[in-house]
């Protein structure tokens, strides 16, 4: 997996800004993830180079956006650490804070960022929905990330909220997105954002091209918001 990542950040023109070890500790990421899968359901991928290619290169994709040195980052619905643990390992002076609702993948998570030594990024176990109402984490982040593939709307209120104004919301979606993205303006909007230009990438030798919309924070976000989950998933904004 090593070579496979060091491969695809070169392709990418990523390597030059990235740590010389990273790509180790990125395919020692993978072998664990790979390890604990047998387990416990972290993952679908379960060949080691497309985990390194549609994991740990998706991820890595980020760096062509946006400029996270000595920035903060939460990654709400973290799942099994895409895109967090990635980002934490390639920039090193990155805050990151991985947020998920499922309490044994977060003490898993905890274990790998200590056995990567990575310091400076936390596991929290919590609803994205209500972690946000919480002092310290609502207009907080430079950045908010999420990988799911809930629909935007459903996105935009979970993670809208923990940005700061200034900051951006990063969904990552399929190259199909557009109609979602139209559906969504409406909540955007409401939610105090702004839609920058999207951005198209292809992962390095897994014939596939992914999109990140980036979603500026203009305003604060209303009092209110985030709803309850259920009321989010019945009435989208």
């Amino acid at each position: 997996m090593e070579q496979l990542i060091r491969n695809g950040l070169e392709a990418m023109d990523l390597l030059p800004q990235t740590p010389d070890r990273a790509p180790a500790q990125l395919a020692e990421y993978g072998r664990l993830l790979l390890e604990k899968n047998q387990v416990m359901n972290l993952t679908a991928i379960t060949e080691p180079e497309r985990v390194a290619q549609l994991h740990m290169l998706d991820s890595a994709a980020l760096l062509k956006g946006a400029d996270f040195q000595d920035k903060t980052l939460i990654d709400v619905g973290t799942g099994a650490g895409f895109p967090g643990i990635p980002l934490k390992i390639l920039v090193p002076s990155l805050q990151v804070t991985l947020l998920d609702s499922l309490n044994k993948r977060v003490d898993w998570l905890g274990q790998v960022c200590a056995q990567l030594g990575l310091e400076g990024i936390r596991a929290i176990h919590a609803r994205a929905e209500e972690q946000a109402l919480v002092k310290g984490f609502r207009d907080s982040f430079d950045f908010a990330t999420a990988r799911a593939v809930a629909d935007l709307r459903l996105l935009c209120e979970l993670c809208l909220p923990y940005v700061k104004v200034g900051g951006l919301f990063l969904a990552m979606k399929s190259t199909d997105s557009a109609q979602e993205l139209e559906d969504a303006a409406h909540c955007i909007k409401l939610l105090g954002g702004r839609v920058e230009e999207p951005f198209d990438y292809a992962i390095p030798g897994a014939g596939v091209t992914h999109r990140v919309i980036p979603i500026r924070k203009a305003a604060p976000t209303l009092k209110g918001y985030p709803r309850r989950w259920a009321k989010i998933q019945k009435a989208p904004l």
